[in-house]
């Protein structure tokens, strides 16, 4: 058995809301699992085949997830003709992706059999062969007319299980969606729903009503992508509604700190997930998810370590994903962070409660080593090695 063990680690932020910090400074990663998490007799079981990693100190997350992409095939962003925009957000600590409906590809087909075979395609294509090794849940399917109950099932067969969001395609009506997401529901998929403004020609605004009518389990970007419902239309949705509220990069900051401040209010912040909407118009933000992280705990009041759970296992509980917590039995997706050369704070979730990037000198997938260094982070004060 492969085994891995990640010692001297300061704070082990698990992305478990309820247990948002472990006790322990080694992390055991057997053929790709994370087996078990301790203390230093967790050392005891080693020998010349084990490999080491130590944190020096810094703190250990899992693997950060990025609920809202709109990927084509490959690492190609074709909105922003930008090329590796998976594998930069992977030095931003993202190692997970879920597809918001490849809505960018050029000449996307429209037509029932065009859009299935488009989401197969594109779905199997990252599954064989994903980007730097970044986890992509790809192939959502844009809801078009003419889609039938029985092309649901023929979508999950395949291996497609996401429903991009809603109102991008001719599907944009309650009326009209509503069937079509007790189908979806009724073969395991996850429904996410565009909620504001429209995004990209021939996408459509989205009221908190629609929303409400159309029972999605996503409320995707509720703070706009980019331009965001009215505060009161976020409290109706918030108060009458138990769906997923994801908070994005590419977004309003004001409708975004909102949110995070009534959720903390509300008890409801294991509600919150966190995305980019990258390729979108505002462009592509490698360290998008980090840069929410920073914004809800910096300027909305909420505890850093509450911030990794919304980038990490409170999209993974939304998705039933076996990743993004730190725990015995869920893959070993984890990044290594400390606090940024010349910040104020001490460590990576001080940093976070500062507002400042945290610097990242290691990401782990399947506890294989992806990125020794970000690219794309300041250094971190102290790295792993």
């Amino acid at each position: 058995m492969k085994k891995i063990i990640i010692k001297n680690i300061g704070t082990i932020a698990t992305g478990d809301i309820k247990n948002p910090i472990a006790k322990g400074s080694v992390i055991v990663i057997q053929n790709g699992i994370i087996s078990a998490i301790g203390g230093e007799e967790l050392l005891s079981d080693t020998d010349s085949s084990v490999k080491i990693i130590d944190a020096n100190g810094g703190t250990a997350v899992p693997g950060l997830i990025d609920s809202h992409v709109h990927t084509t095939l490959g690492d190609f962003a074709p909105r922003q003709k930008t090329l590796d925009f998976i594998e930069s957000a992977l030095h931003g600590g993202v190692t997970t992706m879920i597809s918001a409906g490849e809505a960018h590809t050029p000449g996307r087909p429209k037509d029932p059999a065009g859009v299935k075979a488009l989401a197969i395609a594109v779905s199997k294509s990252f599954y064989n062969a994903p980007p730097a090794g970044v986890k992509v849940h790809a192939g959502a399917i844009i809801l078009e007319k003419g889609l039938v109950e029985n092309d649901f099932k023929e979508l999950k067969e395949q291996g497609v299980w996401l429903v991009g969001e809603i109102g991008l395609g001719s599907i944009k009506s309650p009326e009209e969606a509503a069937p079509m997401v007790e189908w979806a529901h009724k073969y395991g998929f996850k429904v996410q729903m565009h909620t504001g403004g429209t995004s990209i020609p021939g996408s459509s605004t989205v009221t908190a009503e629609d929303v409400i009518k159309t029972k999605p389990d996503v409320v995707s970007h509720i703070n706009g992508g980019p331009t965001a419902i009215s505060l009161e239309e976020v409290d109706k949705i918030m108060d009458e509604t138990s769906f997923a509220l994801e908070i994005i990069q590419c977004g309003n900051p004001k409708v975004a700190d909102y949110v995070g401040v009534k959720a903390k209010e509300k008890n409801m912040l294991d509600r919150v997930i966190f995305g980019n909407d990258a390729p979108s118009g505002t462009g592509i933000i490698p360290l998008g998810i980090l840069r929410n992280m920073c914004q809800i705990s910096s300027l909305s009041g909420i505890e850093p370590e509450i911030a990794v759970c919304m980038a990490t296992g409170n999209t993974a509980k939304v998705y039933g994903l076996n990743t993004g917590i730190l725990s015995a039995g869920k893959e070993g997706d984890i990044v290594l962070m400390d606090a940024p050369l010349g910040s104020v704070a001490e460590d990576a979730l001080g940093a976070i409660a500062a507002g400042d990037i945290p610097g990242i000198s290691m990401v782990l997938i399947n506890g294989e080593q992806a990125v020794a260094k970000s690219r794309n982070t300041p250094p971190a004060k102290r790295a792993a090695k």
